[in-house]
């Protein structure tokens, strides 16, 4: 008997050839395509600050990619802070708008000491030409009590506490709201531990008895209510600060306490405070 074989022979299955088509047809996934193209979309429209991007499905089709690859170059952008999504509205370029007040608070996050330097020397020295003008008496004698906590203060943690009290009330005798907010915003982000631990590297005796001295400087200012006087001496008294935080973090001055001969290891005796009166 003999043996009939067949030869093997492979026959397509359709549903094989429709999956082959379908996926031919598919856009390719390219996310760092997608991710070049938007970012030209974005320089294209930076001048506009309401610029409401496509939706994803309309930036795949125009882009030839699958919207997989669409979203991931998104959340790059969202990431970069080029863009913002908000659900049910879309997505716009820049940041996004503050919701509530509790964004303002949460601006250590997202700033660092030279933007709050910059943002104290435009805003503080108006405060205290605004103090000037309208301090109560009860004011400016508490003023005159917080500028000498201060300055006995017994360690770094009592003075960060009495100098933030101190421009916090000069802030309070404007008696505007938007600016004592704005004002407690940015003192928020001064007590981060950080930050607070950045200033104290570069106290000394010299620049605390400075800091006395421009204290009393303002509030003497605000007491005989010379807006100018006021607005000056805070200018004055912050742009220290700035110089001695700018020659810290650029490394201009390695050890910054070391730097004043005779610098005192005990806490300065309080300066002399003369006795002001309202005129």
């Amino acid at each position: 008997m003999h043996l009939f074989t067949m030869p093997c022979v492979t026959f397509p299955v359709n549903g094989a050839l429709e999956n082959d088509r379908v996926a031919s047809s598919k856009p390719p996934s390219n996310s760092s395509q997608a991710l070049e193209r938007l970012r030209a979309i974005v320089l294209d429209h930076e001048d506009e600050a309401d610029f409401q991007l496509p939706t994803e499905r309309e930036l795949a089709q125009s882009m030839g990619l699958g919207r997989r690859a669409v979203r991931r170059a998104l959340e790059v952008l969202e990431a970069e802070g080029l863009i913002w999504r908000r659900q049910g509205k879309g997505t716009f370029l820049g940041n996004g708008p503050l919701d509530s007040a509790g964004d303002l608070y949460d601006l250590a996050s997202r700033t660092n000491p030279s933007q709050v330097m910059e943002t104290r020397l435009v805003l503080e020295p108006g405060i205290a030409r605004l103090a000037a003008l309208r301090a109560s008496r009860q004011d400016v004698e508490a003023l005159e009590r917080l500028a000498r906590r201060t300055a006995t203060a017994g360690d770094d943690d009592g003075w960060e506490l009495w100098d933030s009290v101190f421009h916090r009330r000069i802030a309070q005798c404007t008696g505007n709201h938007a600016l004592i907010t704005i004002f407690e915003a940015l003192d928020r982000v001064r007590q981060e531990p950080e930050w607070r631990q950045l200033r104290a590297s570069i106290r000394t005796e010299k620049r605390r008895q400075r800091v006395f001295r421009e204290h009393d400087e303002i509030v003497a200012a605000i007491a005989r209510r010379d807006g100018v006087g006021a607005e000056q001496a805070m200018r004055q008294h912050l742009r220290a600060i700035e110089e001695n935080l700018r020659a810290l973090i650029t490394g201009e001055h390695p050890s910054l306490r070391q730097q004043d001969e005779g610098d005192a290891k005990t806490v300065p005796e309080a300066p002399v405070h003369e006795e002001r009166t309202n005129g």
